[in-house]
């Protein structure tokens, strides 16, 4: 799924050549996942008309809904937070130098939930975008001021928040769409972005999460692209959320990004399962929480073949029971509740 705005479709549909594989077979060297290990979080969704269940809860929650949100998402057992955007519309999430801020209920969101986040162990994958047209990911990735503009709010993050202990690494939000192989385009944008967090940041990991998973070709000139793309994991998105694959395609396309990543031996295979569904046909309606049933069994199909499972997103889809920080529809808390009873998450 396209991020930003839900609403970019792949021209290319035909899965690539699969190897043999079996549903749920185990690695001799690694347990299958039985958890979820992480999520998106946002403070507000760059597509409003697509987030009409949320954006509005969201923008006027105060710092303790904030605090309280972290608080509910660690009591379920998640430990990677995925910052999916820090700045949209020319305005930045958090008090900058470089942007107005957006309004929002609390003060300074951004220091809030690192706050918490520091208290309950999670780790923060802060994003470093959108400065610039969110819309046009082609322009963001190539353009030079953009580009200059988002090396600056990286150092300003740093200076501003890099103290925190849940600063784990960062995440950039311009997501390709993969038509057998990546764009050079977005593997320059992508190993620009890395120069300059390796610096800020040395111990500090970095994480994409590109689309267009089901259209790779396991070939050589994927693997060398493995290669070259500075980052430390790669988190597929499904795009069962999105309609473009089928739950029963799952395992033998993250088999084949398993054994195709072991052999770069370079960044880790993670899985970015959508959990919404549209409330009708895709990118032309609203989406909501995913029929608990469906998402369960997303889950255990990626579940043999990656080292985590993060889910698009906790924010808005899924909410605890009663919860003082509550965003999104009456559905979120029933696949909450699905959620926990069948134990891919916890609550403590």
């Amino acid at each position: 799924m396209k991020r930003r705005d839900f609403l970019s479709i792949l021209g290319v549909s035909a899965l690539p050549t699969l190897l043999p594989t079996t549903w749920g077979e185990e690695s001799p060297d690694r347990p299958v996942l039985d958890k979820i290990e992480g999520c998106w979080f946002e403070f507000q969704h760059p597509s409003f008309t697509e987030t009409k269940y949320w954006n509005a809860d969201l923008l006027l929650f105060t710092a303790e809904q904030w605090e309280d949100k972290i608080r509910e998402i660690a009591a379920c057992g998640m430990r990677y937070l995925v910052l999916f955007d820090v700045a949209a519309y020319d305005q930045t999430f958090y008090p900058s130098e470089l942007r107005p801020q957006f309004r929002l209920g609390c003060d300074d969101p951004l220091e809030t939930v690192l706050t918490a986040a520091d208290k309950h162990d999670l780790m923060f994958f802060v994003a470093n975008d959108f400065f610039g047209n969110w819309r046009d990911s082609l322009e963001m990735m190539s353009d030079d001021d953009v580009h200059r503009l988002r090396v600056k709010a990286m150092h300003e993050l740093v200076s501003k928040y890099g103290r925190h202990k849940s600063f784990y690494g960062w995440y950039y939000p311009n997501e390709t769409g993969i038509r057998e192989h990546y764009e050079d385009l977005y593997i320059h944008y992508v190993n620009r972005c890395s120069a300059e967090a390796r610096k800020l940041t040395p111990q500090g990991k970095i994480l994409i999460a590109p689309y267009g998973t089901r259209n790779i070709s396991f070939d050589d000139r994927y693997l060398d692209q493995l290669h070259r793309l500075d980052v430390d994991y790669i988190a597929y998105q499904d795009e069962v959320g999105v309609q473009k694959t089928q739950v029963e395609e799952l395992p033998a396309i993250f088999e084949n990004l398993r054994k195709i990543h072991e052999k770069a031996g370079r960044s880790k295979l993670w899985a970015d399962v959508e959990i919404f569904a549209f409330s009708g046909e895709a990118y032309t309606s609203n989406p909501g929480p995913a029929p608990s049933e469906r998402v369960i069994k997303q889950l255990e199909a990626v579940a043999p073949f990656v080292e985590k499972i993060l889910i698009y997103e906790y924010i808005g889809l899924l909410n605890r029971p009663g919860s003082k920080s509550f965003a999104g529809n009456p559905e979120s808390t029933q696949l909450y509740q699905d959620l926990l009873k069948s134990k891919w998450i916890e609550e403590c």
